[in-house]
């Protein structure tokens, strides 16, 4: 038994991103945003269900919600998965766009409260935090008030969640091992075999992808894998680049380090400037200022 990485993004909307997914999703939003009592999501709309993406581009797809909590406000959630750092920054400009298709009245502003977006990071973040779900919220920088019903960012760092399959228990362990191993895995872990994750397992089972599917899934793995060589690529010229400017300058100090000490000895030996100019290559204005 094999199973998709969901850290992939078409594989991650295969498991989420579907009507009859919605109980599934539901959990994963209450586990991470740390949901309870009547802030637990009563309804969710997927505003944008699974599409086969271009294969050409195979971009990166922000997998939009609307939810509706037990107290009857509303909120929009833009959900990605990030494999490559380098592309946060232009998804987090995506993320937070208000789909066409949802149509919020003005009788609903009052309860539409605000936008979430969450981000499922397959790389660090920050190494100085262990805590591998962060929340930002927008602040006024001299009161730190939160800025009334803002955007509010969620952060799962997936490769900062260490916790061995002995070890899990709560609802949110189960979800991030999932992401974190579950294309590792041959079979269903026994602590997994209850709802709503043995119906995760079920829709993330190789097996039950159609021959187009598994097409797409294997082209999105191998875009990502492209992805990451050409950030490592581009990172190593930039190493590479480094060094040699490095090398030049530092040839280029020494150069001219030795060049003034010659000169100073020239000058010390009762040459005029003239001639310690023309058998150093250095200006007058060098020379003067070494007398």
């Amino acid at each position: 038994m094999k199973f998709i990485d969901p850290r992939i993004d078409f594989a991650f909307r295969k498991i989420f991103g579907s009507e009859d997914a919605k109980e599934i999703l539901i959990s994963f939003l209450e586990s991470l945003m740390g949901l309870e009592g009547e802030k637990r999501i009563r309804d969710i709309v997927i505003t944008d269900p699974l599409l086969l993406p271009d294969v050409k581009t195979m971009q990166d797809s922000i997998l939009d919600a609307y939810c509706t909590d037990y107290r009857g406000f509303s909120y929009s959630v833009g959900i990605q998965v990030c494999k490559v750092r380098a592309f946060l920054k232009c998804n987090q400009y995506r993320i937070t766009d208000i789909p066409d298709n949802l149509s919020v009245t003005t009788e609903d502003l009052p309860k539409h409260r605000q936008i979430i977006a969450v981000t499922i990071a397959d790389f660090f973040m920050s190494r100085s935090s262990g805590h591998y779900i962060s929340r930002y919220v927008f602040k006024e920088r001299e009161s730190r008030e939160n800025y009334p019903d803002g955007i509010i960012w969620y952060f799962l760092e997936v490769p900062k969640f260490r916790k061995k399959l002995e070890d899990i228990g709560s609802i949110q362990d189960k979800w991030i091992y999932f992401f974190r191993h579950a294309r590792e895995l041959d079979e269903i872990p026994d602590q997994f075999r209850s709802p709503p994750f043995d119906r995760v397992f079920e829709r993330a089972n190789l097996a039950n992808m159609s021959r187009q599917e598994e097409l797409y899934y294997d082209k999105a793995c191998m875009s990502v894998g492209d992805a990451r060589g050409l950030v490592e690529l581009a990172r190593e010229k930039g190493e590479k680049i480094g060094m040699e400017k490095g090398e030049k300058i530092g040839m280029e100090k020494g150069g001219k380090t030795e060049r003034e000490k010659i000169a100073r000895n020239m000058l010390q030996s009762g040459m005029d400037a003239g001639q310690v100019c023309q058998l150093t290559g250095m200006s007058k204005e060098e020379v003067k200022n070494l007398l």
